[in-house]
């Protein structure tokens, strides 16, 4: 779409606003709007100015001053606003040297599809995400120098089973019994279908949604896969359109990855295949019908793993998913049909075209720029240096005898331990300047200082009832 395009757009739909957005270094969404007699043709090389000593990870007060400069292809009409606004997803610019900034995770993704096509494999990376959350009715949470809880409440919980709700009407999904039985027992089926209706309304592709596994409220939607930097801007849709649906209807959203004690936690396996032109990269005669670049890719994956976690699970919640024994794919391992292993090659079809790698260890609190991007490196650099991942594991990995297991290694358990792991192996996303040294040490610092220390210095609940005797 061309800027004269974008405004006819604004026009056509009356639009009073113009809400101009881009992806903070952590992952959120940050906005704010102009009125739309600011946005002209110029505005798409210009830009805006904003602070940037204001947003998590980036300036320092003394160099604060940014631009936002809008991409007029990721123009959309928002489905929420009062007053008619147009939406436009921003790129971020030094305002002196109109560099694009290093720290800007669109910026990360754009380069990332820079230098797959600079390395000759293919010119265009697909990116599928399998996004779990979990839509509750309450959530109550506080963290205080004297005192900490958190309280999670729905209708669908199992723990409501004895509730006096007035009445109590039963059908509620036991714990990991909530894949996928019908109405009444699944509450959320309309919810849900507002969620993908909207998603349609914007353009975006949708292919299911149902209920997941656990009880009170998991649930995922897929969008059909895109290009890696359309998905990663459609990712940030998508987690809009998911909280603000269910906001409006009286309910909540989370993609925080392990929100309940004892039941399956929230993942987002993310499918990828390269193709080159019209020729899928991933399609041959090898193992479950890849091709040998197919292999090396998953050699990447699993060889840089460890590393990619940092980014791909970048909370420290994410290590409560990512338990070994438990259901998560911690595994580093992979196989076509086996969803214990780290990474699987779907048998859904044996068309070419859907050859795939389906990297399951991921969780959708990551930032889909970085972490799309990342993936994308390693499967590159797997390629580029023949990454052998050796044999398949087709067997029950929970049932192996100990001896067995332990000779497959396991992804990181901590957040600290996937930052080590980065801090160790990082070559690989610096290639083609992809990921900056000054990106990664300040990711490095941030997860770090505001994240695990914090989580570190204080006391857990649970804690007290283990100890407070002692």
């Amino acid at each position: 779409m061309t800027p004269k395009e974008v405004l006819d757009m604004a026009k056509e739909n009356g639009a009073k606003l113009v809400d101009l957005r881009f992806m903070d270094f952590p992952g959120l969404w940050q906005h704010f709007s102009v009125p739309i007699g600011e946005l002209d043709e110029s505005s798409f090389e210009d830009g805006f100015g904003f602070d940037g000593s204001s947003i998590r990870g980036w300036q320092p007060i003394h160099a604060s001053d940014m631009l936002v400069i809008p991409d007029a292809d990721t123009a959309k009409m928002d489905p929420f606003y009062v007053a008619p606004t147009l939406t436009l997803i921003c790129d971020i610019a030094d305002p002196v040297t109109r560099e694009p900034y290093t720290r800007d995770p669109r910026n990360i993704a754009r380069k990332a599809d820079a230098y797959l096509k600079s390395s000759g494999l293919g010119d265009v990376a697909y990116i599928g995400p399998e996004a779990e959350f979990f839509i509750f009715d309450d959530i109550r949470f506080e963290s205080s120098r004297f005192g900490a809880f958190y309280e999670i409440d729905s209708i669908e919980g199992s723990w409501n089973s004895g509730r006096d709700e007035g009445p109590n009407l039963g059908y509620k999904p036991r714990h990991k019994e909530g894949y996928f039985p019908v109405p009444p027992m699944d509450k959320f089926q309309d919810l849900r279908s507002e969620m993908v209706l909207t998603l349609e309304a914007l353009g975006i592709d949708v292919e299911a949604q149902h209920h997941e596994v656990a009880t009170a409220g998991q649930a995922e939607i897929d969008m059909r896969f895109k290009p890696l930097l359309q998905m990663a801007d459609q990712l940030m849709w998508f987690k809009y359109v998911l909280k603000n649906v269910a906001y409006r209807n009286n309910h909540t959203v989370t993609f925080m990855p392990k929100p309940l004690f004892e039941d399956n936690g929230t993942g987002m396996h993310t499918h990828i295949s390269i193709w080159n032109g019209d020729q899928p990269l991933f399609a041959g005669d090898k193992y479950a019908g890849v091709s040998q670049e197919a292999l090396y890719a998953i050699g990447g994956i699993l060889n840089h793993c460890k590393a990619l976690c940092a980014f791909t699970n970048p909370t420290t919640n994410s290590y409560k998913r990512l338990v070994p024994g438990f259901e998560a794919p911690v595994n580093l391992a992979y196989s076509s049909r086996n969803r214990s292993a780290a990474v699987r090659l779907p048998m859904y079809s044996t068309s070419p075209k859907a050859k795939r790698i389906e990297f399951r260890t991921p969780d959708p609190s990551c930032n889909g720029y970085l972490a799309f991007s990342a993936i994308l490196m390693a499967v590159i650099d797997g390629i580029q240096n023949k990454i052998d991942p050796g044999d398949p594991l087709d067997k029950d990995i929970y049932n192996l005898p100990p001896e067995e297991l332990a000779e497959i290694p396991s992804a990181p358990g901590s957040l600290d331990e996937a930052l080590e792991a980065l801090k160790a192996d990082q070559e690989f996303l610096r290639k083609g300047d992809v990921f900056t040294q000054d990106a990664i040490d300040m990711w490095i610092d941030y997860k770090t200082e505001n994240e695990i220390n914090d989580v570190k210095l204080r006391p857990h609940p649970h804690e007290f009832y283990l100890y407070y005797d002692i």
